[in-house]
């Protein structure tokens, strides 16, 4: 296996290729004395975000940008062919163009098909894509498979050539996958986007994305259409009848997984006109980097057997298509309004994976929730 070969001829591999990497600026330093001197650090503005709140961008004279991560990483984004600044401290330079990228954070790939970019995404952390591009160049091998976020295969990374490894905050659970990387001389970004509270707020990662590969036009303009229909549909529910609804689904150990409260899902079924079944007050909230949390079924069933609609989370477990299938996995659940009243909805595969589509998302939630649901692009009922 690739993943089990030997540390240290990776290293060396590893240090044989940024000392050709060097070569370049150290010819041109050497050729031209001591007179040409790197651009001083001045900084001339700063990106304009409206939802994002765990990222922002800094520009600084000469194409220079400095892009700061909420985990207090900052990233120093070179432009090609520039010399690099004086006083860089602990920033991790990134180098364009940048190329091979291995993009574990899966949420993230969406947004680089948004922009036109997914050719720029070499190696992803998973097989199993529900994204048709994804799965055209997985199909064709211009996309590969190169190991879980927290196995990667290091040896197919450095013979690729891999400029940028983009994790999840899953990485923070790993580490020492981290320290191997950036041993190896590839930099690690960990993207945020599952903190960031607003849905609008994560799909305004594609900015970050833009801007390492100098498409920021095409990512704002991207964000900006999308936004415009997340709004229009936003507008739409401010007089609509406000339902409860509980997104869950049932794990085999018996517990029921919700998303917790203040997560971008139940804002968006905020949004949609509905309100979220769970409450911060109702729940002990774990403070980590989860999305999701176990609760007991006597829990759920106390808070949300009242709930007007009920939507299975396939993400964890899979789809379901019949009640029959729900009330195998969790028979006390027939006791609830929305089962009863036939008001059960499952999300599809895509639904996680699609992150541009949150104003699709949305239409699908507003549309349930009003009782107008026609042609759904990520819900569909459970009979």
């Amino acid at each position: 296996m690739r993943s089990h070969i030997r540390c240290g001829s990776i290293l060396h591999l590893s240090k044989m290729r940024r000392k050709w990497l060097c070569l370049p600026l150290l010819i041109c330093l050497t050729a031209c004395g001591t007179e040409v001197k790197p651009p001083d650090f001045i900084e001339t503005g700063s990106m304009e975000l409206q939802y994002a709140e765990q990222f922002s961008v800094s520009y600084y004279e000469g194409g220079y940008t400095k892009l700061s991560i909420a985990d207090g990483t900052d990233y120093l984004i070179v432009p090609d062919g520039a010399m690099l600044p004086e006083n860089t401290g602990d920033m991790v330079i990134l180098q364009q163009p940048l190329t091979g990228l291995y993009v574990a954070a899966t949420s993230a790939v969406d947004l680089f098909d948004g922009i036109g970019c997914l050719d720029a995404v070499e190696m992803v952390s998973t097989k199993d894509w529900a994204l048709p591009h994804v799965q055209e160049a997985l199909a064709d091998e211009s996309i590969c498979y190169a190991g879980k976020y927290n196995a990667p295969d290091y040896e197919l990374l450095v013979e690729r050539g891999c400029g940028l490894a983009v994790e999840s905050t899953m990485i923070y659970h790993t580490p020492e996958t981290k320290e191997q990387l950036e041993q190896l001389g590839i930099p690690v970004l960990t993207e945020r986007s599952s903190y960031e509270s607003h849905p609008l707020g994560r799909m305004e990662w594609v900015k970050v994305y833009g801007l390492l590969l100098g498409k920021t036009d095409e990512a704002e303009t991207f964000f900006n259409e999308q936004a415009a229909r997340f709004d229009a549909v936003a507008a739409d529910t401010e007089d609509a009848e406000q339902k409860t609804v509980a997104f869950f689904s049932v794990s085999p150990n018996g517990y029921i997984n919700i998303r917790k409260p203040g997560d971008y899902i139940s804002e968006l079924i905020s949004h949609a006109g509905g309100r979220y079944a769970f409450t911060a007050e109702g729940l002990e909230v774990d403070d980590n980097a989860l999305s999701t949390m176990n609760i007991q079924t006597e829990v759920f069933y106390e808070t949300a057997k009242d709930a007007d609609i009920f939507i299975y989370n396939s993400a964890i477990e899979g789809e379901i298509t019949t009640m029959e299938q729900l009330l195998d996995k969790c028979p006390v659940l027939a006791g609830c309004k929305a089962v009863q009243e036939g008001n059960v909805w499952c999300t599809g595969q895509n639904v996680f994976q699609q992150t541009s589509g949150a104003a699709d998302l949305l239409c699908d939630l507003h549309a349930v929730i009003t009782g107008t649901e026609d042609a759904l692009t990520f819900l569909h009922k459970v009979e």
